[in-house]
């Protein structure tokens, strides 16, 4: 995720004549900075009012980040987690104080047929290109890219596994991923698809050319719209006869990482989860800086979960964090690249988040599911993790 820079208003027009005790001027310029503050408003508003919540009305945190090995009983008591029934009464309480910010997930209401069509199809030699459109729910339709294997096109192939890619904030969408973008670093879709796996790759909310209207469509975050969209998704995956079905990956750079472990939470089949360079604890992000904490920058955006600015200057209240969501994917296999230089999300902060929640891969029996990887470089993706998260596809997924 990107921090944007504060907002501020722009300046006058460059032709305007430096006329200060013109009545005409005067009274042009304050008919422009009307026009300017209530846009500003009328923006504001709207990311307020899906928020829609007050600050008192939300949850705080009552058990510790750093220890995942304790659950409140019925009673409210801290308790030891003993078995996995206990941890899964902590993760039960987590999702609840995450859904009181994000927004809860929708139940079947909103599923409608997915009316999945093809906008454009490209030979792109080992596999085709197709740029799609699907229906996540009433009244809104997904822009992504479907790259399919020629060698599961046949009547006798065998099915295919199948990855979900989530892209970065960038305003090409999935386009950089795919292949379509500058930057070699990010093609993991295209490489994938090159490796023999169905790949969709879907917009993220608000990025590129897709701009639902979240207020309208009754989402409180961005990124639970996402996560949405990211599940019917792999219902659409899952419709595909050349698939291998209700059994798949997702990775994602940046935006695309947290996007990615954010959507696992929510869905059992995304049996393998890869991360790079898209998180660390949320009383870590840009050290604690409460600037960054206003309305509609960084993580308050209205694409990500406008709720948190209310917990500006009391980031340590927030009822859940890293720590308690990469615990909650276990059992599965999860790998998260955190770049030494990478300026956006600390590599420090991934290890306190990892040794937080490795205490329940290791309740669960499988501590090697839990990887992290630091490589020298900044914020990207390079080759040498990508060949790594690709292998660990290959073992879980071929």
């Amino acid at each position: 995720m990107s921090n944007p820079k504060q907002r501020i208003g722009p300046s006058l027009p460059a032709f305007i004549p430096r006329l200060e005790n013109s009545p005409l001027i005067l009274l042009f310029s304050a008919l422009l900075i009307g026009v300017i503050s209530f846009s500003s408003f009328a923006d504001d508003s709207a990311a307020e009012e899906s928020s829609a919540v007050a600050p008192e009305e939300l949850p705080v945190r009552q058990l510790p980040r750093e220890n995942q090995l304790l659950f409140r009983d019925a009673q409210g008591n801290s308790q030891a987690v003993q078995t996995v029934t206990d941890w899964q009464k902590r993760r039960e309480e987590t999702l609840q104080g995450l859904q009181a910010i994000l927004g809860t997930m929708p139940g079947p209401e909103k599923r409608c047929p997915l009316d999945v069509r093809v906008e454009e199809e490209v030979d792109a030699g080992t596999y085709l290109q197709q740029r799609i459109t699907y229906q996540s729910e009433p009244d809104c339709r997904v822009p992504a890219f479907l790259l399919i294997p020629k060698k599961g096109l046949h009547e006798t192939s065998p099915t295919l596994p199948a990855v979900l890619c989530l892209h970065q904030t960038d305003q090409l969408g999935p386009r950089e991923i795919v292949g379509l973008g500058g930057n070699p670093q990010l093609w993991y879709a295209k490489e994938l698809a090159e490796r023999g796996y169905v790949v969709l790759a879907p917009n993220y909310p608000l990025l590129a050319n897709y701009h639902p209207d979240l207020k309208k469509l009754g989402w409180a975050s961005g990124l639970l719209k996402a996560a949405w969209d990211n599940q019917r998704g792999l219902d659409l995956l899952d419709s595909l006869p050349y698939v291998k079905s209700g059994k798949y990956a997702t990775i994602g750079h940046s935006l695309g990482g947290h996007n990615s472990v954010f959507t696992a939470l929510f869905d059992e089949r995304l049996k393998v989860v890869i991360s790079c360079c898209g998180l660390d604890a949320f009383v870590d992000y840009y050290q604690g800086n409460p600037d960054v904490w206003l309305p509609e920058r960084g993580w308050t955006q209205t694409r990500y979960v406008p709720r948190l600015a209310a917990y500006r200057g009391r980031l340590q209240e927030i009822p859940f964090d890293f720590h308690e969501i990469i615990a909650s994917l276990a059992p599965r296999s999860v790998l998260i690249v955190a770049p030494l230089q990478d300026s956006n999300f600390r590599a420090d902060s991934v290890d306190r988040i990892a040794q937080a929640a490795q205490p329940v891969f290791n309740l669960f029996g499988v501590p090697e599911n839990l990887q992290i990887e630091h490589p020298d470089c900044g914020h990207t993706f390079p080759p040498q993790m990508r060949e790594k998260a690709y292998l660990l596809i290959d073992s879980i997924l071929k």
